[in-house]
């Protein structure tokens, strides 16, 4: 049988194809949140842009509700490079205990303020804070400010927090500053705070607007303050082996775009926000709060050994310059 020039240059074409998709570099992304969440959101926004920014050279694969492993061992095997990349919160606090600077109440009036840190020398303190851990920041981006709910009164003032009982999670820092604002702090784990509000065990409980609607805690609470005491970011970082395995161009395209990222998720974070605060308005009060009362009330915590010896003093001092405060 006589085979043509033609069919045998489509077999040779059919046969190269699997050697041009191998040669894609594969990024896997893990998350501890899952699906439809807005780390799902971000991370397939980062996807979009990267793969659009390097055609045909790389294949981000995103992995959410920790499908990679425990959240502790993926960022762990970063530097391993048993993994590659993930998107992470509170977490990396063990890793670069400078991420802890977050855990200040009322540092963050807004998210321009955030922004304002992360390109300030500051921001390029937290990101050296990573120098030896196997992994590198690329990227700071959104997560939301926490809020006040309770079922007594409108939080306007410090004041209004005496004696009220709010659930904390069992982290000392937010312990300690709840205990100093007046109120009776209360750490619960999360899967406990819907009952112990509905039964009156507690008062009160601090969450971002979005965990408020998502877990129905509207159903029972009566006020919501817009305390915005604390603001979570999220990190994306990326193991150190992955990022020495690709060339040059790519791994600037890799973190180039991580950071340009970074504006769009505090626009949607911004977004969202307003939208999700707007939904609940008519289900509880809601109010906004003295803000520069309670930052003058958490100002002793800024110097609290509690904060001072995890953060690390010229964190925080390079913090307060990076934010005009005194």
């Amino acid at each position: 049988m006589t085979i043509s020039r033609a069919s045998l240059i489509a077999v040779a074409g059919a046969v190269m194809l699997p050697a041009v998709a191998s040669a894609q570099t594969v990024m896997q992304i893990n998350s501890s949140l899952p699906e439809g969440s807005f780390a799902h959101v971000f991370l397939q926004e980062y996807e979009s842009r990267l793969e659009a920014a390097a055609p045909d050279e790389i294949d981000v694969q995103i992995f959410m509700s920790n499908t990679l492993g425990k959240e502790e061992d993926v960022l762990q095997g970063l530097g391993f490079g048993t993994h590659q990349a993930s998107l992470s919160a509170s977490a990396v606090s063990q890793i670069n205990t400078r991420t802890s600077i977050f855990d200040l109440p009322y540092l963050f009036e807004d998210r321009a303020a955030v922004q304002t840190f992360i390109d300030s020398p500051a921001g390029e303190m937290l990101a050296d804070g990573f120098d030896g851990t196997g992994m590198v920041l690329a990227a700071v981006w959104d997560n939301g400010f926490r809020q006040i709910t309770n079922n007594v009164r409108p939080v306007v003032t410090p004041a209004d927090l005496d004696g009220l009982k709010i659930r904390t999670p069992t982290n000392r820092q937010r312990v300690e500053m709840f205990n100093t604002l007046g109120a009776n702090a209360t750490p619960l784990s999360f899967g406990e705070v819907y009952s112990a509000l509905d039964q009156g065990t507690i008062d009160g409980q601090e969450n971002p607007a979005n965990v408020v609607d998502t877990a129905k805690l509207f159903e029972v609470q009566d006020y919501m303050s817009l305390s915005n005491h604390v603001y979570l970011p999220t990190f994306l970082v990326i193991g150190e082996p992955f990022l020495a395995s690709l060339d040059d161009d790519l791994r600037e395209t890799v973190l180039s775009v991580a950071r340009e990222v970074a504006p769009w998720t505090f626009e949607w974070g911004e977004t969202t926000d307003a939208k999700t605060i707007e939904a609940l308005a008519d289900k509880l009060e809601i109010n906004e709060i003295d803000f520069a009362a309670f930052q003058a009330a958490a100002a002793p915590l800024y110097e609290s050994p509690t904060f001072v010896d995890v953060i690390g003093a010229d964190m925080i001092a390079e913090t307060k310059a990076a934010l005009g405060i005194e």
